[in-house]
């Protein structure tokens, strides 16, 4: 999967930078865009695939080579098996790890096994972090807004400083972040952040109008997090 830094060209990063300060001229409100390339480690999942390919490549070893034979030739005293289970357990930690690791090379082989609710939770502990670490939280009027795209869960989240949380329901950004979700299933992340960004500033124009000594209090740039 490629990292956050590898979606964006300058073309990209220079259109939501222009969409940030077009947005910021008419409300008094920050708008900070933060993509991650993922929000969440998910190791069990990486387990369970490697659970996964241990039990099939155990299985393809039972069909393919597992047989009977007597002891000591044809002449011999009783009967023994090809494979024994050292043979098996070393077959099954063997495609154990390769599940691992393939999972960690190949992000998308672990997600169907990661529950939604796992995901979503990931996504916002790590939006409320970004929210603190780029200092969306605590601007002049508590009118920062963060919108934060995580590649891998395939999410995205609007979160609002106190002022604007007290004026905007949760409702109004889920319309918001559909719009950066749109463009991702379109592989046009840039126009999704885009219209997202100026959905954001229409939304606060209605209660943050732009002050006459306003001040830019945070970067435009497109933040990422690889």
């Amino acid at each position: 999967m490629a990292r956050a830094s590898e979606r964006f060209t300058e073309k990209d990063k220079q259109a939501i930078r222009d969409a940030v300060a077009e947005a910021e001229k008419k409300t008094s409100g920050e708008i900070v865009p933060v993509v991650a390339t993922r929000s969440g480690r998910y190791d069990r999942s990486e387990d369970i695939l490697g659970v996964i390919l241990g039990v099939l490549a155990v299985a393809a070893v039972w069909l393919l080579f597992q047989k009977i034979e007597p002891k000591g030739g044809d002449w011999g005293g009783g009967l023994t098996i090809a494979f024994r289970l050292g043979s098996f357990l070393l077959t099954f930690v063997a495609a154990f790890v390769v599940g691992v690791v393939l999972s960690t090379f190949v992000p998308a082989l672990a997600h169907p096994f990661i529950a939604k609710k796992e995901l979503r939770e990931e996504v916002l502990r790590s939006a409320r972090q970004a929210f603190v670490e780029f200092r969306v939280r605590g601007t002049t009027g508590s009118t920062g807004i963060l919108i934060y795209v995580s590649l891998f869960e395939r999410m995205a989240w609007v979160l609002g400083d106190r002022a604007i949380s007290e004026k905007l329901d949760q409702a109004k950004w889920d319309e918001t972040k559909d719009l950066v979700i749109d463009g991702l299933r379109n592989g046009k992340p840039a126009e999704g952040i885009c219209s997202a960004i100026r959905r954001c500033g229409e939304l606060l124009l209605q209660h943050f109008p732009v002050a006459p000594d306003e001040v830019n209090e945070l970067s435009n740039e497109l933040q990422l997090i690889d």
